[in-house]
C-alpha cells in the first residue's frame, strides 16, 4: 500500500528519491513508526537505514527500469515532498530487504 497526495500524478520518467533500507522487518517497522510520529525522513535514515544512511537515504534521480520492480512501483506512486513532511510508502519487501520510500522530485 502507499500513500499518495491528493490528485493524480503527472506520467515521470525520472524520481529523485530517498529510502530507508532494513534487512529485518522489525527495525523497518520501528523506522516507519518513527516517520509517522513526524521525525524527519533524513534524520531517521541516518540512524536506521543500513544503505546510504550518510546521505539521508539519498539515492538522487533514478529512472524507469533501473530499481527492481516493488522498489519502482512504489516509488512511481508517490507524491513529491519534503524530508519533514514526508509523504512515504508503507514497507516494500525487496530482495535486499524492507524499504521506506519517499520521492522529493518528479521529472
Amino acid at each position: 500500500m502507499v500513500i499518495q497526495g491528493k490528485g493524480g500524478l503527472k506520467p515521470a520518467t525520472a524520481v529523485n528519491v530517498r529510502h530507508i533500507l532494513c534487512e529485518k522487518h522489525s527495525k523497518a517497522a520501528e523506522a516507519l513508526q518513527k516517520i509517522q510520529e513526524g521525525q524527519p525522513f533524513n534524520k531517521v535514515a541516518q540512524e536506521y537505514s543500513e544503505d546510504k544512511a550518510k546521505a539521508g537515504g539519498s539515492l538522487g534521480w533514478m529512472t524507469r527500469g533501473s530499481m527492481v520492480g516493488p522498489f519502482q512501483d512504489a516509488a512511481f506512486a508517490l507524491a513529491p515532498s519534503t524530508v519533514d513532511h514526508p509523504v512515504i510508502s508503507s514497507l516494500v519487501k525487496t530482495n535486499f530487504g524492507y524499504h521506506i520510500i519517499m520521492v522529493e522530485g518528479r521529472r
